[in-house]
């Protein structure tokens, strides 16, 4: 596993030391399942709100919890080496609930970045981004690239069960 993950705890302290040398955390969060351009551009846009960007990994028993029993395709051992190999992305955590509020709770970062394929008023964590003084970004979304998009014209292309 890459020295990118951390525990909850790790990133609590890493986040409070970069608050006080002045620096900018970005938060962001997802399933991350099949890698994809579309993720690669929400994670490029997301760091480019700060200077630290923490990225968020649904575990495979939220993935599932989330997206259905036939996910995730690719395994959290995966998912993270994959996320955690991007130069952008500084440090990854892996949770097992359904959204990050106690994540975003415990780190408080100064911004909140998510994809497009949100509104601004349905962000998790927005309320305590923002109660400390942050903000929430909102990353344009790229149209045709989310992973369901991508397993269903595969689906469609191939008349296979995936």
């Amino acid at each position: 596993m890459s020295g990118k993950l951390k525990s909850v705890g790790e990133l609590t302290t890493i986040a409070a030391r970069a608050a006080r040398d002045g620096k900018t955390v970005v938060f962001t969060n997802g399933c991350f399942d099949l890698l994809h351009r579309g993720h690669i551009h929400t994670l490029r846009q997301a760091k480019a709100h700060g200077d630290l960007l923490i990225v968020a990994l649904n575990s495979d028993q939220s993935v599932k919890a989330i997206k259905g029993p036939n996910r995730p395709v690719m395994s959290e051992a995966d998912r993270v080496e994959l996320i955690a190999a991007m130069e952008m992305v500084d440090y990854v955590v892996v949770y097992d609930e359904p959204d990050p509020y106690k994540l975003i709770a415990a780190i408080k970062p100064n911004v909140l970045a998510k994809g497009g394929d949100w509104s601004a008023d349905k962000i998790v964590g927005a309320d305590i981004v923002e109660q400390n003084g942050g903000r929430v970004a909102v990353i344009p979304y790229l149209k045709g690239f989310s992973t369901t998009e991508i397993i269903e014209r595969i689906r469609r292309e191939n008349g296979e069960n995936l």
